[in-house]
């Protein structure tokens, strides 16, 4: 399992800081769709340059099929290392991402988000009408069958999604926190630990490390957890 520091302060420069912070220890550093519009590739080249880990681009990229396909296209060439796309896109929108990526002598890995952590079971069942476990099953089936690596999806789903799609079946969890932590706009949050047990490849940290007086102290509280 590996672990991804979520790169969600408010400035460029203070998610500097915790790279320079966190750089020498084995981990994924995670940039969001916020940061990156606000400070683009620049920032994500710099952090590269600063950490050499690799990067998640978290864009969750949601449109008509030949537009995705151009945004993932752009994304890879960017020099990210692994990116995601919304399975509610369609099959035919994450065929068309996975046809497109084919061309490249190396691509990222590839994510499809199943259901967001911030749901709760009542908001997912009000959206799509079905359970969270078995919409986000269904929707890691449709990702698999259009060729990605895996999908975003909360720890208590992953087990499920291993199960149908195999173990080989990359799971990425956010939605992680330390016990007692706060759960601020996630509903379906989970320890290291618990994301452990479930099988999860992945688990996204933000708060907790980014929070903390010694964000270093954190992101290896948290790897102790998960190794």
């Amino acid at each position: 399992m590996k672990l991804c520091a979520a790169l969600d302060c408010e400035s460029a420069e203070k998610n500097l800081a915790i790279v320079k912070k966190l750089r020498s220890l084995d981990l994924w550093f995670k940039i969001g769709l916020s940061g990156f519009i606000r400070d683009g590739w620049k920032f994500v080249n710099e952090v590269k340059r600063v950490s050499g880990a690799p990067i998640f681009m978290d864009l969750k990229l949601y449109d008509i099929p030949n537009t995705i396909s151009d945004a993932a296209l752009a994304i890879a060439e960017g020099g990210a290392d692994m990116f995601n796309v919304h399975a509610s896109a369609g099959v035919k929108a994450m065929s068309a991402v996975m046809e497109r990526l084919s061309a490249l002598k190396t691509r990222p890995l590839v994510l499809a988000v199943t259901a967001l952590t911030s749901f709760s079971a009542d908001e997912f069942a009000e959206i799509y009408n079905r359970s969270v476990e078995g919409g986000a099953v269904e929707m890691a089936r449709s990702a698999r069958n259009a060729g990605l690596d895996g999908v975003v999806c909360s720890a208590y789903e992953s087990r499920a999604i291993k199960s149908v799609c195999g173990d080989d079946f990359i799971t990425l969890c956010p939605g992680i926190r330390f016990e007692g932590g706060e759960t601020n706009d996630q509903s379906r949050v989970a320890t290291p630990q618990t994301a452990a047990l479930e099988k999860c490849d992945f688990i996204v940290m933000g708060r907790a490390i980014l929070s903390s007086t010694d964000p270093k102290a954190a992101a290896l509280k948290a790897l102790s957890a998960i190794c």
